[in-house]
């Protein structure tokens, strides 16, 4: 028995000093690799760049498939019914749910490319031709402004100095702006796919390789999401497999339905916005209505975004057109956030305000125009996993898990676990708020 239990001894002292040599290394090799990471940044940040590229037309295959995939579940929904409705079975065999799906991505790929016929035999020219006029005319209209402001303010001739001094840097740095920067980068868009022959055919290429690569994604949908939870299953235990594959299921709906949602919502804006404008005889009725409606897919900021630069190629026309137009937008934008976009989104963030403006500045500082646009999903995926996690942790304790229970909470009781609330006096008191004296009547 003594030399059992001096044996078993030394098999825990030789365990117990594994374990701490194993935690050792791993925490030097952790912090090893950190260090080349961190002096290796421009080698790293080239390699994903090289790893990206040639992953293009694969990436490009799954933002298309991701979109696409609603409008075919949508064609699938309803295909369904119509052959239950038809037929005499109430289920459909594999082989007939099977056509059903490919007919649904058929007819999602027609939906997609009349959207893109559209958009580029009707929207794109009058785009073109509304820009080559703007810089065209954008000097006439600078001097009827220039007059305007003139015959305006002749009574305070300073007023009109200043106002003409910057009326002048302004059209200065417009101009600059449009001869160094807007068309040059148009230039060059235009020498590169006129003659950069092989860039146009890599362009070609990676998107005719996208849409294939989208086609056999969709057609494998089910097939790589039951991969999926096999791979899940087979590295974790039941309980947290469960639950990364439910918190995969809930941050592909809050993504999708935010994405999706705010595409057809921001296709809605537009709509109206040009209607709107045509209804009111404004100019660039075309061109600030795509600009309103592609700005407004960018949440809280893209209404001022979009009506900014709309609201400055209108002034220089008309200014009383251009508070008209503002009042416009405000009045669209106030029935998008109250009205349109409640009934498309619903409440598929479950983000505050605060979080919406928090999620926007800080992935747009660190990504730039693509993190203003999914960084509120990204963000609410995160804030429904941190939320799901701390609710978690609250019921394993017996504790009440939503933040109402906790508004007034005091304390909890460390012997009982039971909540202690702050009376309405010391509520008062920690507010700052001034008790009322009672006042007494002498009789």
């Amino acid at each position: 028995m003594i030399y059992n239990s001096e044996t078993e001894q030394k098999k825990r002292g030789i365990r117990s000093y594994f374990t701490v040599g194993l935690t050792a290394f791993l925490v030097i090799a952790a912090a090893v690799i950190f260090f080349f990471f961190l002096f290796r940044m421009n080698t790293i940040s080239r390699f994903f760049n090289r790893l990206v590229s040639v992953l293009q037309p694969i990436i490009i295959g799954f933002v298309i498939a991701y979109l696409l995939a609603p409008i075919a579940g949508f064609f699938e929904r309803h295909l369904i019914k119509l052959c239950l409705s038809k037929g005499k079975q109430k289920k459909l065999n594999k082989r007939l749910s099977s056509m059903i799906w490919y007919i649904s991505i058929f007819l999602s790929l027609v939906v997609a490319c009349f959207f893109i016929y559209v958009l580029g035999s009707l929207i794109i020219p009058e785009l073109y031709i509304t820009i080559i006029g703007i810089i065209k005319d954008m000097p006439g209209h600078i001097d009827s402004f220039t007059n305007w402001v003139n015959d305006t303010l002749d009574n305070n001739q300073m007023i009109a100095d200043y106002a003409k001094q910057g009326i002048v840097t302004l059209t200065k740095y417009f101009e600059n702006w449009v001869e160094t920067d807007l068309l040059s980068k148009v230039n060059t868009w235009f020498n590169y796919f006129a003659t950069g022959v092989i860039g146009v055919i890599n362009v070609v290429k990676n998107l005719l390789i996208g849409i294939i690569v989208s086609i056999y994604v969709l057609v494998e949908k089910e097939h790589f999401a039951a991969q999926g939870k096999m791979i899940i299953y087979a590295l974790f235990k039941t309980r947290p497999a469960n639950v990364i594959i439910e918190t995969l299921r809930q941050s592909n709906k809050i993504f999708g339905g935010f994405v999706i949602g705010k595409i057809v919502d921001s296709l809605i804006i537009g709509v109206l916005c040009f209607i709107g404008l045509t209804f009111l005889k404004m100019p660039y009725t075309l061109l600030i209505s795509v600009i309103v409606g592609v700005t407004n897919v960018i949440p809280f900021f893209g209404p001022f975004i979009g009506a900014i630069p709309s609201a400055v190629l209108i002034i220089f026309i008309d200014p009383l057109k251009c508070l008209y137009f503002l009042i416009f937008v405000l009045v669209l934008q106030q029935i998008d956030g109250n009205i349109i976009g409640p009934t498309i989104l619903g409440d598929s963030t479950g983000l505050s305000a605060f979080w919406v403006i928090f999620s926007i500045l800080a992935s747009s500082g660190l990504f730039g125009l693509i993190g203003m646009l999914i960084g509120v999903p990204v963000f609410a995926v995160i804030y429904y996993i941190v939320s799901t996690y701390i609710e978690y942790r609250l019921t394993s304790k017996e504790l009440k898990n939503t933040s109402t229970d906790y508004e007034h909470l005091d304390r909890i009781d460390t012997d009982g676990g039971s909540a202690v609330y702050k009376h309405m006096p010391e509520i008062i008191a920690d507010a700052g708020i001034p008790e009322k004296e009672e006042e007494t009547e002498n009789k």
